[in-house]
């Protein structure tokens, strides 16, 4: 049962990441030093995206709830809600590519929201 909760916590900061990728320049607006953190896990998450690769997070948790003996993805809210969205079924290369320019996008978007915010305040 320790394990399942482990890799039921592994999938819930999985999906804290991808969320922190995807919206964590508006966090820019309130507090500037965010940006050293954020960019970091935008170009990890592109590479991620772009290579191929697999994210460290996803052979720990198969760890884990193998170790647990069991999936542990039958019921229950991280089963039924996180799981799709941290691991979409027929995720192929194109779609991972469109995700990473995606990425891009919706950051360039925030950045450059408060750029011009920024420009406009002077």
């Amino acid at each position: 049962m320790v394990y399942e909760i482990a890799a039921d916590v592994v999938v819930a900061f999985h999906l804290l990441f991808i969320i922190f990728v995807m919206a964590g320049g508006l966090l820019f607006f309130l507090k500037r030093w965010v940006i050293w953190f954020h960019l970091p896990a935008v170009v990890w998450a592109v590479l991620i995206e772009w290579e191929g690769w697999i994210c460290p997070l996803t052979p720990l948790e198969n760890y884990l709830r193998h170790t647990a003996e069991g999936t542990g993805y039958e019921g229950g809210f991280i089963g039924h809600y996180l799981l799709p969205v941290v691991y979409p079924a027929g995720l192929t290369p194109e779609i991972q590519y469109f995700l990473g320019v995606l990425v891009i996008a919706v950051n360039l978007l925030l950045y450059g929201v408060y750029v011009i915010t920024s420009l406009r305040n002077r």
